[in-house]
């Protein structure tokens, strides 16, 4: 079952149960959904489908932090939207995880003393494992703990 599919199922479930606030979170979801499938003219990839979840909910994120705090009508509108945008993100990776993949390119790469230097060659066999499954910038973040340990 592809995302579309299932945020419509959910979406027909929410107006039955007439809990408007959910039905136009997924209707939101589901529209950016068919645009890029549309924009794309063949139906996304699962990987395709991840990120468009995840830039919505990035997207929705920044309109809650630009927000007015006297705007709580927006604030609580964004906070619902971003948990309901949560079921469909895929799951990331936890940090011991992403250590774990970051030690095995390491192990690849033949490095023992990883240096600075090093660092775009461990992030270009590293990005291609975790992309998707991770935050880049919480990857990039533990790479460099691991220089100088």
């Amino acid at each position: 079952m592809t995302k579309i599919e299932q945020v419509r199922a959910e979406m027909v479930t929410a107006m039955k149960e007439k809990n408007k606030p959910r039905k136009d979170a997924l209707s939101m979801l589901l529209s950016v959904l068919k645009n890029k499938a549309i924009d794309k003219r063949a139906d996304l990839t699962e990987e395709e489908e991840n990120e468009v979840v995840l830039k919505e909910i990035k997207q929705t994120q920044e309109t809650l932090d630009t927000a007015p705090a006297e705007r709580t009508d927006i604030i609580d509108d964004c906070k619902y939207k971003i948990e309901v945008y949560k079921e469909f993100a895929p799951k990331f990776m936890s940090e011991d995880e992403i250590k774990a993949t970051i030690q095995s390119v390491l192990d690849k790469l033949g490095i023992t003393a990883p240096t600075a230097k090093d660092k775009g060659k461990i992030m270009k066999e590293l990005m291609p494992l975790v992309k998707g499954k991770a935050d880049g910038k919480l990857v990039n973040q533990l790479v460099s703990t691991f220089f100088g340990a």
